[in-house]
C-alpha cells in the first residue's frame, strides 16, 4: 500500500470515529487527506468501496505493530499471541480511533448491506490470525480446536472494547478481563509474562 493510500484510509477511520458511518462524507475524508475528492473515487470507486477498504486497513494495523515471531521460542509466540488480543484496547490515540471506528462499523453493518460483506471477511481474517497464533504457541492444539478458541477469543475482545469505549470500565479492567479469558481458554499461559508492555488492543 502506498504511503498516500495508507494516508487516506486513516484519514476515512478518524472521519468514522468523529461523526460515525452516516456522517462520513467523502469530500470530508479528501479533505482530511488533504487530497482531492477525484483521488478517492479512483482509488475506491465509490462510499461503499472507500468503507471496506477501510475495514481492511483497520483490520491489519495490530497485525503490523506486532509481526509474528520468527525464532522459536514458545514465550515469545505466547506473547505474540497475547498482544494481538490486548493491544485492541490500550491507552493510545491511534488504537482508541481504530476500536471506535471498527465498532461503528460493525454496528452500521446491521442496517448498510455494503458492509455486511467486508466486515465478515476482516471478521474471517482476524479470526484466523488469532488461530494461527493459538496454533503456534500451544503445542497440541489442533486447527479446529484453535480456530473454535480464537472465533471466541475475539468475540469477547469486541464485547469488551465496546464496554471501555463507552467508559463503562477502564483499560486496566478492560485488559485485564481479556487476559482472564486467555488463561482461561488456551493452554498457552506462560506465568512469569506479564500482559502487553504496549499499554493497552480491530
Amino acid at each position: 500500500m502506498t504511503d498516500k493510500l495508507a494516508k487516506i484510509l486513516t484519514a476515512a477511520t478518524t472521519c468514522i470515529a468523529r461523526n460515525g458511518v452516516r456522517g462520513m462524507r467523502v469530500n470530508d475524508v479528501a479533505a482530511e487527506a488533504g487530497v482531492s475528492p477525484g483521488l478517492l473515487y479512483y482509488h475506491f470507486t465509490d462510499r461503499a468501496g472507500l468503507l471496506a477498504a477501510t475495514l481492511e486497513h483497520i483490520n491489519k494495523q495490530v497485525s503490523k505493530d506486532d509481526a509474528a515471531p520468527t525464532s522459536p521460542d514458545a514465550e515469545d509466540r505466547a506473547r505474540h499471541f497475547r498482544h494481538l488480543l490486548l493491544d485492541e484496547i490500550r491507552d493510545d490515540a491511534d488504537v482508541r480511533r481504530n476500536s471506535v471506528a471498527w465498532n461503528e462499523l460493525r454496528a452500521c453493518s446491521i442496517f448498510e448491506q455494503e458492509l455486511a460483506e467486508p466486515l465478515s471477511r476482516t471478521t474471517a481474517e482476524w479470526n484466523r490470525e488469532i488461530a494461527q497464533a493459538i496454533v503456534a504457541a500451544s503445542e497440541g492444539t489442533s486447527e479446529d480446536e484453535a480456530a473454535v478458541t480464537a472465533e471466541i477469543l475475539t468475540s469477547l475482545v469486541e464485547g469488551i472494547s465496546g464496554r471501555w469505549l463507552n467508559g463503562f470500565i477502564t483499560t486496566d479492567h478492560a485488559r485485564s478481563l481479556v487476559t482472564t479469558a486467555i488463561d482461561a481458554l488456551t493452554p498457552a499461559r506462560p506465568g512469569t509474562l506479564e500482559p502487553s508492555g504496549h499499554g493497552l488492543g480491530k
